[in-house]
């Protein structure tokens, strides 16, 4: 176990025990005691999880001890145990499923005793921050000298020089140029966090609209988290992600007016998407418990598995999802109009659904290195609270935690499976990513958003200071070098894979890098419901006229369909009759078109894993032998 944070109360030989137990995690061997001893990492070592048979503490969800002769019993700091174990469990968070059987004189006192130190060392290591100081995450350990941290971001630089990681004002305005979304600035009225502690530095905002007319708008939005641009459709679309109204807010005429340019601006019709059909953070929730039980060994009698793997209604939330992305790119790509996407918190769904409609209308976003900024985009600097979602802080409420960015990557893979020859990258390096998410090595995962992000990370020394203008300075008046933090983003992949590995992320059949800017589109056809100041509500495939708050009379026109039924092949509706524009992908949300991520999900079975992936000769070879077991089965069963 690659182990490099600091485990309060824990002596060395402790943490190297729990480091042998788990790097050897994937050994059926014959000689479990040596195998156990074996893969331990050096110690003072500040290499990360280097082999897919490492596993982080925090990835561990649970510990089994199991005999014939005695009901399993999960192992904690504090187990102790009245019968000899003769098969010790691994449950890891991210559904693999790990054993060690000991057949012959059952679970030797000295294996016991790392297990335990496994067990103590978990729940130690389960929360390393301190939520009193506004850090959700870990703190960022110390111990390596600036030459190696040096070193190491070259390194990630280059590695990573096409991921955007959305930290700068030059990243913004890259991607803005990228999108030739004319009508649109970076604003800086945030840099300080002062504004909106939850969003980035940075937002994208309408041109004619001052950062002083800006401010204005801050105070009647959910958590401040005012409209701002996601992404530009080459035909005319933008789309917008924005917190509730604030229930409270009685905006004057100068705020009214602030607040129709951030919203409607004179692009047309603004239509805000009704987020209440998808899933709540309870249903998700629930939905990722049920499918997790039902993938373990014997869950379920084969003859009643789908239908239990119905009833988690874990892919009726993939279908809900997917089928919404769908109807409001369809709008983006048919109809010269903006549309808000609307949640209250405007950090769970609204990422989900942003990141969704950009895979299906952005090339781009389909590339590896464009897939990576757009998480790093609409996820990570717009403040997805991922430490309190993925579980990752023990001290959380139950209700706290929800996986919409794994529901996100299943949807991803949906896509992937549909339209292969449209994505840049494979399953993989999907797969990799969902691992990453339960790991505390990658500062990605660490943080809610980009102010604890840098707060955790910033490093000052006691005597230097901090002014409004200046930032950090020392007592001679130099400024403190840019936030540094020694754990990497998720996207430093050699730092967990090797190059072998890494080039299995890489989809060859896949389409080359599309050009950095956007060619111009066909422009979208006119809106036939009504010009500039007109706002519309996309709720169940339809659109119907919907006031803002302020407003006393609305005007009233009937619903226009947005969508076409399923049996239409979700290409007619606003996009008419026709095949959707080049580079728009229409994927089937149909109950058979959704499947069941096999490979992610059913882990913990083996005989469903086999020949699913072949990573070299030796599974090549494993994979070409079941398909001639499988015709030989099937040329013996077939009538003569």
């Amino acid at each position: 176990m690659a182990q490099t944070d600091p485990v309060p109360a824990w002596s060395s030989s402790r943490l190297k025990a729990s480091r042998k137990f788990l790097s050897s995690a994937r050994c059926w061997s014959q000689k479990p005691i040596q195998a156990l001893r074996n893969l331990c990492q050096a110690p003072g070592s500040r290499g990360l999880l280097h082999s897919e048979d490492e596993v982080a503490l925090p990835c561990i969800r649970k510990l089994v001890a199991a005999s014939s002769f005695s009901k399993p019993k999960v192992l904690t700091a504090a187990s102790t145990l009245k019968f000899i174990p003769e098969e010790l469990v691994v449950f890891c968070r991210d559904f693999r499923l790990l054993r060690f059987y000991f057949p012959e004189n059952g679970l030797a006192p000295q294996a016991f005793r790392l297990a335990n130190a496994i067990a103590r060392a978990r729940e130690a290591a389960a929360w390393l921050g301190d939520a009193a100081e506004g850090h959700d995450g870990w703190s960022c350990p110390g111990g390596a000298s600036p030459e190696e941290v040096d070193e190491e971001e070259e390194e990630d630089e280059e590695e990573g020089s096409a991921t955007l990681l959305f930290e700068s004002p030059q990243d913004w305005e890259k991607e803005l140029q990228r999108l030739g979304a004319a009508g649109w600035r970076v604003s800086a009225v945030n840099e300080r966090f002062d504004m909106a502690p939850s969003l980035p530095q940075y937002l994208w905002v309408p041109s004619g609209l001052l950062d002083h007319d800006l401010k204005r708008t801050f105070a009647h939005f959910q958590e401040r988290r005012v409209p701002r641009l996601c992404w530009h459709h080459p035909g005319g679309g933008d789309l917008l992600r924005a917190a509730g109204f604030h229930p409270n807010s009685e905006p004057g005429s100068e705020d009214m007016r602030c607040l129709e340019a951030l919203l409607l601006g004179g692009r047309g019709p603004c239509v805000l998407a009704d987020m209440a059909e998808l899933p709540t953070l309870a249903d998700i929730q629930l939905a990722h418990l049920r499918l997790r039980a039902l993938c373990l060994p014997g869950a379920a009698a084969e003859e009643k598995w789908l239908s239990a793997l119905e009833g988690t209604r874990w892919l009726d939330h993939v279908r809900t999802c997917l089928r919404k992305a769908v109807e409001v790119v369809s709008l983006l790509a048919g109809k010269r109009c903006s549309v808000v996407l609307q949640e209250p918190s405007d950090r769970d769904l609204n990422c989900l659904l942003a990141s969704l409609v950009q895979l299906l209308g952005d090339p781009h976003a389909r590339s590896l290195p464009g897939f990576q900024s757009l998480v790093q985009r609409e996820w990570v600097a717009a403040g997805h609270p991922f430490p309190h979602r993925l579980g990752l802080l023990c001290r959380d409420t139950p209700r706290e935690e929800a996986p919409v960015f794994l529901l996100f990557l299943d949807c991803t893979w949906q896509l992937l499976r549909q339209f292969p020859a449209d994505f840049g990258f494979t399953e993989a390096f999907l797969l990799a990513l969902h691992d990453s998410s339960f790991s505390p090595y990658f500062s990605t995962f660490r943080f809610s958003c980009q102010r604890q992000r840098d707060h955790g990370s910033m490093p000052r020394l006691p005597s230097q200071t901090y002014r409004p203008v200046g930032g950090w300075q020392d007592p001679g008046g130099h400024r403190g070098g840019p936030p540094t933090c020694t754990f990497p983003p998720v996207w430093a992949w050699r730092r967990r894979y090797t190059r072998q590995q890494q080039e299995q992320f890489r989809n060859p059949v896949g389409p080359p890098a599309p050009a950095e800017t956007l060619a111009p589109g066909r422009p979208g056809d006119p809106c036939p419901w009504g010009g500039a100041g007109l706002v519309l509500m996309l709720a169940k495939g339809s659109l119907c006229p919907h006031p803002l708050p302020w407003w006393s009379h609305p005007p009233l026109h009937p619903p226009h369909r947005v969508s076409p039924p399923e049996s239409w092949g979700m290409q007619g509706g606003l996009l008419g009759g026709c095949c959707p524009p080049p580079g728009l992908l229409l994927p089937c949300t149909a109950g058979p078109c959704i499947r069941l991520w096999h490979r992610c999900y059913l882990r913990g079975l083996p005989q469903e894993q086999r020949g699913r992936l072949a990573p070299s000769l030796a599974g090549l070879a494993e994979e070409l032998e079941l398909l001639q077991e499988r015709l030989r089965t099937w040329n013996l069963r077939r009538p003569h």
